[in-house]
């Protein structure tokens, strides 16, 4: 019995022994297939990768374990893989599907290379996944959903792909979530509110995609943000959760670029006391800028450009002693008061400073010296576009690790200081539109490293120092609009570096191109307008063969066009109009492929005028002023070319003359006798020249004139027109304000635009038409002709004026109202409907435009300067007015380019031309209109949507500002009335503008519409 017992044990322990043998067996075997799966689920990864430079697979064959392969991490008790670390290879190839078979996979990092394809879905299989990064790569398709499926995952980033579609909603399911990075791809839709669900989620960024709507409240719940980072995508509008400006923890806190609204908390600088990095520009943000935020002394980036901010910068920012960007550029700050600099000074302590940004704003006061004393590491320096006066301090040289300055359009006045040239490292300088006086120091050809100097529109005097010369890196010259003297140096003419613009226009320069022009060979535009430079156009400068813009016109070259300038034919624009170049025009102009605009007005050229390339284009030519030119297109309007054989040459040169000597001698014997009788009337009076204006208007002498401008002084000159100047004057014992508008007689046509103009003027009265008072047809102090007309004086000048005010104007307007606006458009529409359809002989005015409305005391608009009008008599044109009728750029009717005659119809267009103007606050000839669009198309793609966003954005905030706060609750209502009135005028200059003559409106329907709308407006309160 015993026996038994014993064998029964002896068999279970033997039993044991074998399942115990045969387990580990087991075990073993499962895991040498666990691991042959990862080892050929990395090969098939390796397959699929087409190319790899740097070698990152060398070592994955067979020579080496798997587990000791480069980038492969195994668990050292299973050899399984559980990091797969390829960073940075510059690995070209898709994803395997099968990396979904690497079950103990915890990290994978793939960034920094070029996978391209679809995120594969079979990652989802992956539960013990921890760690995605696949940033800075081209994967492309939607996220998988099937990423959901791990469920460990604390980090996904898939910064910088190509992914398109939402973000699934699944994504707010991985409650481990720590960092999420799905930024620089193009993700679509609006920002899932389940992502609030991810309460342990740290770092969140969605930049860089084109996600829409709004920012969902609820994700003001994710308390442990440190990193909020929603900046470029452009739709996301409304407020920015409350919650999210609350959150103590929060490091980095990006939502520029967006269209986002509302005002900042005044207290932000106490409830994110650890930020550090705090972006918000380019929204729609208003309010002024917390004086608190000094109080965050861990910030190092603050950038609140590109808003509506208004008021002043907050004084103590010298707390922020961490801080080393600061930009406030583009708002609305300043208080008018002359103080708003004063901010300045704390900056001192900001000894970290690296950029400082406050351009395009209204600030003002005198730019303080404690500039000089900003932080040794300030870089980049901006100022440009506001109200600042005084001079640069002389001590700015200290400052040398500046690489731009841009203090350019303000008040600054006194001299370039001569210390500039101390900063070595300085590779911008513009200081242009201010009043900058003295000569441009020589000093500045120290800086080696300059790319671009513009000191353009100041008072600058003296000859341009060769020392330039030495800045051998300079692309871009601007010297324009000062009085500069003296030859163009070779040294800076013939400077290989400049390629992209040197403009030295309007000048008081002398001499001819020098011969080293020809080293520009990448120079990209030419100004030399407006000087006094001669001689003929140097050969060597077929050389600049990347030239587009080539502009020599108002200076006195002579000669002809070289034929070597056929090697321009990247050229865009050519204009070498008032000159006195000769000979023919070259039949190479019409090959070159790009050119698009050709002046070659006011000087001697003669015979046949191409008829190939731009020269098929009358809008895009301009040849008035060469009576000898001859042929060309139909619409040109030349006399027809003659060529005789010489057989014949004797009798008909005899037969000319005969025709062309015997009417002339006889009409001069006539006038001879009429002149003796008229002489020896009694009561005869001298008039030196008939004055076309009736003798009703009091005449005036020159020497009256004379005197009412203070000698033609440059400082009463108000206006620079195509025709002449305009100066203010006080006229007659009154001393009534007056205009005076003198014609340039050396310009061909001024003599019939001043009879045009008084044969327009002289049987009209209108309360919309500028008031002619008299005229002058005399001879000046030397004897030469002198012609004037004298207008009533409109002291708030031109609507130009108004929709495209300077920054850098002393005195700065208001905005227009959208009621100023339309009352505008009013006033002009009643001037054309009584000059269409209420005058005894139909005129058309050929030249609207907003510089010629005139404005009055009372803002009541008068349109002005009927140098290119037309009397129409039973609708055919009347032969008497001015010929070569071109208008303006932008605002000439379309069909004038074609058949050369007026109608009302071309009124009608340019009327809607400067309506589309007035309500966009765009010329028709901004830059953007190219390529088929116009400001026609531009305001017709518009509507009925986007009206409130192609509108003059001062025109819905002012009229949403007339509300009370206590009516915010309405202002959705307001803004949709607001777009419908928009919507009328933006349609109605739409339809003034068809391409069509027949199809644009007449004046009286459009002053009905206009007073309809007006209607409207007046029943908002605005």
């Amino acid at each position: 019995m015993k026996s038994t017992k014993i064998s029964r044990v002896a068999f279970l322990v033997f039993y044991t022994f074998v399942l115990l043998f045969y387990s580990r067996l087991s075990l073993s075997h499962c895991a040498k297939l666990g691991s042959e799966t990862d080892k050929q689920a990395l090969l098939a990864f390796k397959k699929q990768v087409a190319d790899d430079p740097f070698g990152a697979f060398s070592t994955w064959n067979d020579s080496l374990e798997f587990c000791q392969w480069h980038g492969v991490t195994c668990s050292s008790r299973h050899q399984r893989v559980t990091a797969l670390y390829l960073n940075n290879q510059s690995l070209t190839g898709s994803i395997s599907p099968y990396i979904g078979n690497l079950t103990f996979l915890r990290s994978i990092s793939l960034q920094s290379n070029n996978f391209y394809g679809k995120i594969p879905p079979e990652i989802g299989k992956l539960f013990r996944l921890q760690y995605i990064s696949f940033s800075l790569n081209m994967l492309q398709g939607e996220i998988p959903v099937n990423l959901t499926r791990c469920s460990e995952l604390s980090f996904l980033d898939l910064v910088m792909n190509k992914l398109e579609g939402r973000i699934p909603d699944e994504l707010g399911t991985l409650s481990k979530l720590v960092g999420l990075g799905l930024a620089s791809n193009n993700l679509t839709g609006p920002l899932p509110r389940s992502l609030s669900n991810l309460s342990f989620v740290e770092k969140f960024s969605l930049s860089e995609n084109s996600l829409s709507g709004n920012i969902p409240v609820e994700l003001g719940l994710l308390q442990r943000l440190q990193m909020f980072q929603i900046s470029s995508n452009k739709l996301l509008t409304g407020l920015i959760p409350i919650q999210l400006f609350n959150m103590s923890s929060m490091d980095y806190f990006a939502v520029a670029e967006n269209q986002l609204i509302g005002e900042i908390p005044p207290y932000i600088g106490f409830t994110l006391p650890n930020i550090r990095i705090l972006l918000l520009g380019g929204n729609r943000f208003t309010g002024a800028i917390p004086h608190s935020i000094s109080n965050a002394s861990k910030l190092e980036r603050l950038d609140f450009s590109l808003n509506f901010f208004t008021g002043s910068i907050p004084v103590n920012l010298g707390n922020l002693q961490n801080l080393i960007r600061l930009n406030f550029g583009v708002n609305k700050l300043g208080t008018g008061r002359g103080d708003d600099l004063s901010f300045l000074n704390s900056l001192v302590n900001c000894t970290f400073l690296d950029v400082l940004a406050f351009g395009n704003n209204s600030l003002s006061g005198v730019l303080p010296s404690s500039v000089a004393n900003f932080s040794s590491h300030l870089s980049y320096l901006f100022m440009g576009a506001n109200r600042i006066s005084g001079s640069i301090p002389t001590a700015i040289g200290n400052l040398k690790s500046l690489i731009l300055i841009g203090i350019e359009k303000n008040f600054l006045t006194g001299r370039v200081p001569i210390s500039v040239g101390y900063l070595s490292n300085l590779q911008e300088l513009s200081l242009f539109g201010n009043s900058l006086s003295g000569e441009i120091p020589a000093s500045i050809g120290n800086l080696t490293f300059l790319t671009e100097l513009s000191l353009d529109e100041n008072t600058l005097q003296g000859s341009i120092p060769s020392a330039l010369g030495n800045c051998q890196h300079l692309q871009n010259l601007g010297l324009s609009k000062n009085h500069l003297s003296g030859i163009i140096p070779v040294q800076v003419v013939g400077l290989p570096s400049l390629s992209r613009w040197l403009d030295l226009s309007h000048n008081h320069l002398y001499g001819p191109i020098p011969l080293e022009v020809g080293n520009l060979k990448s120079i990209r535009q030419l100004y030399l307008s407006e000087n006094r430079l001669s001689g003929e156009i140097p050969s060597s400068l077929a050389n600049c063969v990347g030239l587009e813009r080539l502009n020599l016109d108002g200076n006195s070259f002579q000669g002809t066009i070289p034929s070597a300038l056929s090697s321009l034919k990247g050229l865009q624009e050519l204009d070498l109009s008032r000159n006195n170049f000769s000979g023919k025009i070259p039949n190479f102009l019409h090959s070159f492929p790009f050119l698009q605009s050709l002046n070659l007005s006011f000087n001697n050229f003669e015979g046949e005028v191409p008829r190939e390339g731009i020269f098929r284009n009358v809008s895009a030519i301009s040849i008035t002023g060469n009576d000898m030119l001859c042929g060309g297109i139909s619409e040109l309007h030349l006399h027809r070319c003659t060529f005789r054989s010489s057989g014949k040459l004797w009798h008909q040169l005899t037969f000319k003359a005969v025709i062309l000597t015997v009417p002339p001698a006889a009409f001069l014997l006539t006038l001879c006798f009429l002149v003796i009788l008229y002489r020896r009337r009694k009561g005869s009076r001298k008039a030196l020249v008939e004055n076309p204006v009736e003798d009703k208007y009091l005449k005036v002498s020159y020497a009256e004139l004379l005197k009412a401008t203070e000698g033609f002084s440059s400082a009463n000159l108000i206006g620079i027109g195509g025709y002449g100047f305009v100066y203010k004057g006080s006229l007659g014992q009154e001393e009534a304000s007056v205009a005076v508008k003198v014609l340039d007689l050396q310009q061909r046509g001024a003599s019939k635009s001043f009879v045009a103009e008084c044969e327009a003027l002289r049987c009209i009265r209108h309360r919309n038409l500028v008031k002619l008072i008299t005229s002058c047809s005399s001879v000046d102090m030397k004897g030469n002709d002198f012609k004037a007309l004298v207008y009533k004086f409109m002291s708030n000048g031109s609507l130009e004026d108004w929709l495209h005010q300077k920054e850098d104007e002393q005195h700065q307007r208001p905005n227009l109202t959208i009621m100023q606006r339309l009352s505008i458009a009013i006033d002009v529409a009643n001037a054309l409907d009584y000059l269409h359809h209420h005058c005894h002989t139909c005129i058309v005015h050929c030249d609207l435009k907003p510089s010629n409305v005139l404005l009055d005391d009372d803002m009541v608009a008068h349109v002005s300067d009927f140098g290119l009008a037309r009397l129409l008599h039973n609708n055919s044109q009347d032969q008497t007015s001015t010929s070569g009728l071109k208008g303006s750029i932008g605002y000439v009717a379309p069909e004038y380019a074609v058949t050369g005659e007026v109608s009302t119809s071309g009124d009608v267009y340019s009327f809607g031309i400067v309506l589309l103007e007035i309500f966009t606050g765009r010329r028709p000839t901004h830059d953007m209109f190219s390529e088929g669009l116009s400001l026609h198309n531009y305001a017709k793609k518009a509507i009925p949507d986007q009206a409130i966003e192609i509108a003059e954005p001062t025109i819905v905030e002012e009229a949403l500002q007339v509300q009370d706060c206590s009516f915010k609750a309405v202002k959705p209502t307001w803004r949709s009335q607001i777009h419908e009135i928009l919507v009328s005028i933006l349609r109605l200059g739409v339809l003034c503008t068809a391409e069509s003559p027949r199809e644009r409106m007449q004046m009286k329907e459009v002053i009905k519409e206009l007073h309809d709308i007006r209607e409207l407006i007046l029943a908002m309160g605005l």
